[in-house]
């Protein structure tokens, strides 16, 4: 029975998957999605250059095994340097999984408050920021405080860094009414990064330092391209374009082990305490994805075969992530034949 329920639900899943591909892609990433998978994990990544994409790294961890590291493609594709499975990368909004993780922690420890509002904690908003006294930090977290999302400005340029992303929401109407709705925003976690500074006294990304990273081991992970070397950092890539975005500073950067190490101890109850894994549970989720220019990544725990799996790919633009969510899709189904032979 338990295998009958498993494969219904790999069916439906599949069925979703071909049924955004044919709405949302060429009939090419529909018919690579019926391609006959290869037998490893390397030839499926090895495929996904053929089809476009300059380089690409994965990385694979079952639970009480070893983690498996796959590349191909190109580190930097001007200077022919091969795609290397331990390089930097910039992993966008999958740090947000991090910002989440802290918010419960400060509240856990009673420095939050998930009620507290908007104008409890930042008032010089209250007029700037439409229902600044309605927005609580849990609306936030869960995108459902109705704030604009700064990156769908006009105005707002992702090839360019600016300091002053902020006025560009300012004094603009909401999206809607507070918790009436569901609209992924950055600004919420701009928002809920200044509110964790000013509780904390000083930047809260050295409390996810102190209180995530350095507990994990993870020495891989940074949150600007000032604190790393360059030359360690994957290139990423626009089609049809020859620039290399990698100087942009964009937010947080890792390797995919730092944030498969991460992943885990966030699905297995190691990263958080007790009652910070209710509070977290209750507020947001456990993968995520991250987009920047030149950049695209996913980070998701699969419970039925536990098993984490990062994929990075340096390439966006055109079509390139439709063909990179059907590419994690044929990995995960070559985990899955691997876990099960027929």
């Amino acid at each position: 029975m338990k295998n009958r329920k498993k494969l219904i639900m790999r069916l439906a899943a599949a069925i979703v998957t071909v049924t955004s591909i044919l709405i949302f892609a060429p009939w090419e990433a529909a018919i690579y999605y019926f391609v006959p998978l290869p037998a490893t994990v390397q030839e499926q990544v090895d495929d996904a250059v053929d089809h476009g994409l300059a380089g690409i790294i994965v990385y694979a961890q079952k639970g009480g095994q070893e983690a498996e590291f796959y590349a191909s493609g190109w580190h930097n594709r001007d200077k022919k340097i091969p795609a290397n499975p331990k390089a930097l990368f910039k992993i966008a909004s999958i740090g947000k999984l991090y910002n989440a993780s802290a918010v419960a922690k400060l509240v856990a420890r009673g420095s939050l408050s998930l009620d507290g509002t908007l104008a409890d904690y930042l008032p010089s908003l209250v007029g700037r920021i439409e229902y600044a006294d309605q927005i609580t930090v849990r609306m936030m977290v869960q995108h459902r405080s109705g704030i604009p999302n700064y990156t769908d400005h006009d105005d707002f340029d992702w090839s360019k860094h600016s300091l002053d992303v902020l006025e560009m929401v300012l004094d603009t109407p909401a999206d809607f009414e507070p918790d009436s709705d569901y609209g992924y925003s950055n600004t919420n976690y701009l928002l809920l990064g200044r509110i964790m500074d000013k509780t904390l006294g000083y930047d809260h990304t050295q409390y996810i330092q102190d209180e995530i990273l350095a507990p994990l081991g993870l020495n891989r992970t940074f949150f600007s391209i000032n604190d790393i070397d360059l030359d360690e950092l994957m290139s990423g890539y626009y089609v049809g374009y020859d620039d290399d975005f990698k100087k942009l500073d964009q937010g947080y950067i890792s390797t995919a082990e730092d944030v498969g190490i991460f992943l885990r101890a966030l699905n297995d109850g190691t990263l958080l305490t007790d009652k910070e894994q209710e509070i977290y549970a209750s507020i947001y989720e456990y993968e995520h994805t991250g987009w920047v220019l030149g950049y695209y990544s996913i980070a998701r725990y699969h419970k039925d075969i536990d098993t984490v799996v990062i994929q990075f790919v340096n390439t966006v633009g055109d079509n390139t992530l439709t063909l990179t969510d059907v590419v994690y899709d044929r990995i995960i189904q070559i985990l899955h034949k691997r876990e099960n032979p027929v």
